[in-house]
């Protein structure tokens, strides 16, 4: 590419005033509301000129050029700021596209360092390019060609439409419905919506007051498991409709999305790992999620994804082929032994003994109702199956060249560690855990959350499997018998 300063797109100037009449949509209706005399409607028209002027403004303002050492951006008017990238630093080059910018074939390029010092943790951003020179630059960034690739993509996974199912499973959509009444609620606020103003809504108010507690209870239960249900649907749906997952030349790619598209790639050589979750719901529904545990993504989660909720053996299959080694997703994990076992139940029975002997103490000295100690008994055997459920969960393995810990219950997690992308071990023990026993053994790494633990390890097989997964690291610390 040329080394000139460019400009964005001119297509942006379609695109970049229609976002920002968008953001600001919430205070223009406020004021076209509130307004007296009509200086409401002048007011409202004032605010969309200027939010129309400030997303003009960005396409004169905004110039970026590619060098063979750095990208660099320069944006402002009365504050000039240039952003400059070392091109041997980016990590990952992702081209997203909402709808509008589809439609004028213009995507989003955001360049990420994996660090948190360019721009936050999203890098450096060129919002928007044709899509076709986006594509070419992200070729160029990565140091790779299209015509290389061409032919040489192995498809490693595409979404089903009978994925769908695993959307209610998510929960996602009770942050839909957060967004949603966070938002009318404001709304209502700014305009000043009184009820007295509105005979329905009183009748509706005085409908709901005259019936029975438990029968609005129930109703607002079913009510909100359907709409969650639904909104989580939409939710997948939107996110990842279109997914696919391929290795190419030396890195894999990432495309999702329905409305606004999402193209992640991610460079084989920063690949130290793959993560399997898995919710309970999800894990009831038999599903799973798998993302990679790479470098270069540091605060860029979503970017991670290496195949959405999906069945439990295509996540298996999938960590097994982007690691290429199926057994780290599938082989039997050694147990932590009955130690950790008693750990957990201890831990369960106190919990549901210091909650139950509360209510109780509540009912007899503070007339507290009984029926509250009398529900706070079930905390018993609930807490005992999950303490069990959580020990079968806990186990650990070195597989070839790969460490690999599962812990959890509400959400259980199988974590693979390529061994050469740990940098140093951490031993933790509490005063409970030395006199059981047992260590929790953490690597420490530069990829993904750069730590990861396998909790209640009895002491004697952390050492030796720390040993076994990086030979001589801790030989100056070992007294060998």
């Amino acid at each position: 590419m040329s080394e000139d300063w460019q400009r964005l797109s001119a297509r942006m100037l379609a695109v970049h005033p229609v976002q920002e009449v968008v953001r600001l949509l919430p205070v223009l209706i406020g004021v076209l509301f509130i307004g007296r005399g009509g200086q409401g409607q002048i007011w409202s028209l004032v605010g969309l000129g200027l939010a129309i002027a400030a997303g003009l403004l960005r396409w004169f303002t905004t110039t970026y050029q590619i060098t063979a050492e750095h990208v660099r951006v320069r944006r402002g008017l009365l504050s000039r700021k240039e952003l400059s990238v070392p091109r041997d630093r980016i990590r990952t080059v992702d081209l997203t596209s909402r709808p509008l910018q589809r439609i004028l074939g213009l995507s989003r390029v955001v360049i990420g360092t994996g660090r948190g010092d360019w721009q936050g943790a999203m890098g450096v951003t060129l919002d928007s390019l044709a899509t076709a020179d986006a594509s070419r630059l992200r070729e160029e960034l990565l140091h790779r060609r299209t015509e290389q690739t061409e032919g040489l993509v192995d498809v490693l996974a595409e979404l089903r439409p009978a994925w769908v199912r695993f959307g209610p499973f998510t929960l996602s959509g009770i942050a839909a419905i957060g967004v949603v009444v966070g938002s009318l609620a404001n709304l209502f606020n700014e305009v000043r919506i009184d009820e007295d103003d509105f005979g329905m809504l009183q009748s509706l108010v005085g409908r709901v007051a005259s019936t029975p507690v438990w029968v609005i209870v129930i109703v607002l239960l079913v009510l909100t498991v359907v709409l969650v249900s639904v909104l989580s649907v939409i939710a997948y749906v939107l996110a990842f409709w279109n997914f696919r997952l391929a290795r190419g030349e030396g890195t894999l790619r990432v495309t999702r999305g329905l409305l606004t598209t999402r193209q992640t790639t991610i460079e084989l050589r920063r690949l130290r790992g793959a993560e399997i979750s898995e919710p309970l719901l999800l894990r009831a529904a038999r599903g799973a999620r798998c993302s990679a545990i790479t470098t270069g993504l540091r605060g860029e989660h979503s970017g991670s994804v290496l195949l959405p909720p999906a069945p439990r053996a295509v996540a298996h299959r999938v960590a097994g082929d982007v690691l290429e080694d199926p057994a780290t997703a599938t082989a039997e994990l050694v147990q932590h032994g009955p130690r950790a076992r008693l750990r957990r139940h201890t831990r369960a029975f106190l919990f549901a003994a210091a909650v139950t002997g509360l209510f109780a103490l509540l009912w007899w000295f503070a007339d507290w109702p009984a029926w509250l100690w009398q529900v706070a008994l079930a905390l018993f055997p609930v807490g005992a199956l999950l303490a069990e459920d959580r020990y079968r969960n806990l186990g650990h393995a070195l597989i070839g060249g790969n460490l690999v810990f599962r812990q959890g219950s509400l959400v259980r997690r199988r974590q693979v560690l390529a061994t050469e992308g740990v940098i140093g071990w951490v031993f933790h023990r509490s005063f409970f855990q030395r006199r059981a026993g047992l260590i929790s053994l953490t690597a420490t790494t530069a990829a993904g959350r750069q730590h990861y633990t396998g909790i209640d390890v009895p002491a004697a097989e952390a050492v030796a499997l720390a040993d076994a997964a990086e030979p001589g690291l801790l030989e100056p610390f070992l007294v060998r018998r």
